[in-house]
């Protein structure tokens, strides 16, 4: 998607398109501990996560994170990312809403191939910065 962009588009401070996730569910929440497993109760049984001081089940931070993966592999393909890292923010939580989004920091040209330096972050429907993080893609 990225490469189909015109270049003068893609200087510093472009902002990228959106990629809008379904509401968490706990379903996914479940299968999400099998995938990664990760299966501290705080993410599938409300009781537990009451006993600790949450209001109920909180989703993994890594699965916010996991959709800004997506996010990048959809702007550029799974080839073009170089790195990726994140800062959890925010707690995520079942009917959360998460819209992954991002902007160009820097842009360089290396080897004929364009390197970009992204500031990427999911929010909520309550425009929160849930997980903010930086990645590195290339196009070319």
């Amino acid at each position: 998607m990225l490469a189909a962009r015109p270049d003068e588009e893609l200087d510093r401070g472009s902002a990228l398109p959106d990629l809008r996730k379904p509401p968490i569910t706990k379903l996914q929440l479940v299968k999400y501990a099998g995938a990664s497993g990760d299966y501290n109760l705080i993410h599938t049984d409300d009781e537990t996560a009451r006993s600790v001081g949450l209001e109920g089940v909180i989703a993994h931070g890594m699965l916010s994170m996991a959709f800004l993966g997506e996010y990048l592999c959809w702007l550029a393909g799974p080839e073009s990312v170089r790195r990726l890292s994140v800062r959890f923010n925010e707690m995520v939580r079942p009917g959360d809403i998460l819209t992954c989004r991002g902007r160009v920091k820097e842009r360089t040209m290396r080897d004929a191939v364009v390197q970009l330096q992204l500031e990427v972050w999911a929010e909520n429907q309550r425009a929160e910065r849930v997980t903010i993080g930086e990645a590195e893609v290339d196009i070319t």
